[in-house]
């Protein structure tokens, strides 16, 4: 069974499901292929982790239409504290001197998936292709077109303009369309637990590099805190065994007591810590988004915004091309989009990698050197201006979406 469509999105997790929020309309029929049932008690993506909210990402959600369901339960940041364990130097950056209501904001995970599930039925020239695993891509040239075979119950093709990956940093889509990937394994992993301090938190997230890793804390709803702490691969099992006590030890040594102890632990978890880059934002009829083009390390919690500004920014391209009766899987639309990520994908990647690599050296003078950065950077307003307005998604040229406006505008 054949059945066309104007695009399909491999891939319904957080930025898959946002792209078919922000393409919703009558101009477009969009099919949205996932594998795991649209619930938020069933999809992977939708789970414990908690998710850094850049400001710009706060603005796309609202264009979207989905920042009043998730409002409720995100917390702001209001200051973003760095420092070193056992250095003298800090920094610190305020949304008061930058204007803006917060830096960002944390939330659940799977309350974004709820406030997303809340909207894809009853979106206009969207259908939910689920549970469906994809068996095969097909990019057709000479037909201008691109294929898909899903495997369910029966086989079934479906025919499209555009596929994209929106499938995650193992995207079958890539790997099938031979789409090449450098992937850097950093050796650690982040362990990652909700914890509840005796201290309130008073919306202050925190960076804390040490010896063995760097740990954050970022404030989330009822002063509980996210707690993101990098561990080597060979010490995951063990960091994983241990009882409420030894865990809230091992945050201690970390963090120290600025937020006094922790008085509740919640369930932990680890995810494996790489570096990935797709060779290629798009080709004929593909366009690749989120963790399909790119994973980061958690660093400075830019990953899945880095994906919402790709969803923001393909959305304006293929409704900018479908305007004006343009072939939407065409390349020259396409390199638009591929030309318009490239800079802030290489720029955002390049920053998050060399912050890693820089605070897990262990030299003395790269360590003083370090300390001696932190407390410059202190002191100089205009640089922690760009890297403030960098870090909320409010530097360079910014899509529609992102300043408020619909794609129609």
């Amino acid at each position: 069974m054949a059945t066309d469509y104007d695009l399909l999105i491999v891939g319904g997790g957080m930025v898959g499901a946002s792209l078919a929020c922000a393409l919703a309309g009558p101009s477009l029929r969009i099919g949205l292929i996932e594998a795991a049932p649209f619930t938020a008690s069933a999809h992977p993506s939708y789970d414990d982790r908690t998710i850094a909210l850049s400001q710009g990402t706060k603005r796309i959600f609202q264009t979207l239409g989905l920042w009043e369901t998730l409002a409720p339960t995100a917390e702001p940041i209001r200051q973003i504290h760095i420092s070193e364990r056992g250095g003298v130097g800090f920094a610190h950056l305020d949304s008061r001197e930058e204007g803006v209501d917060a830096l960002g904001y944390v939330a659940e995970a799977r309350m974004i998936g709820a406030a997303l599930l809340a909207k894809l039925p009853g979106l206009s020239g969207v259908e939910l292709l689920c549970p469906a695993r994809l068996e095969q891509v097909i990019i057709e040239p000479d037909a201008a077109r691109a294929t898909v075979r899903l495997d369910g119950d029966r086989t079934v093709e479906l025919r499209c303009q555009l596929v994209v990956a929106a499938d995650g940093a193992r995207s079958p889509v890539r790997e099938q369309l031979g789409v090449a990937a450098l992937r850097w394994e950093y050796g650690q992993q982040a362990v990652i637990a909700n914890v509840t301090p005796t201290l309130p938190h008073r919306q202050v997230a925190y960076e804390r590099f040490t010896e063995d890793g760097p740990m954050a804390l970022l404030p989330m709803t009822g002063n509980r805190c996210a707690a993101v702490c990098t561990v080597n691969d060979p010490d995951v099992e063990k960091v994983l065994a241990l009882d409420d006590a030894g865990f809230v030890d091992l945050l201690h040594r970390r963090f120290g007591d600025r937020l006094g102890s922790f008085a509740r632990v919640g369930r932990r978890q680890a995810y494996p810590l790489f570096l990935l880059k797709s060779r290629e934002h798009a080709r004929a009829r593909a366009a690749f988004i989120g963790n399909a083009a790119h994973t980061l390390h958690p660093i400075a919690g830019q990953g899945f915004n880095l994906g919402i500004r790709d969803v923001a920014a393909l959305a304006e391209v293929i409704a900018d091309a479908r305007r004006a009766g343009r072939d939407i899987g065409d390349m020259a639309v396409l390199d638009r989009y591929a030309g318009w990520r490239r800079w802030d994908q290489r720029q955002t990647i390049a920053f998050t990698d060399a912050l890693t690599r820089l605070f897990v050296n262990p030299l003395p003078p790269v360590r003083a050197a370090r300390n001696l950065g932190l407390l410059a950077f202190d002191f100089l307003p205009p640089l922690k201006h760009w890297f403030a307005r960098q870090s909320m998604g409010l530097d360079g040229r910014l899509p529609k979406l992102a300043r408020g406006l619909p794609l129609t505008a």
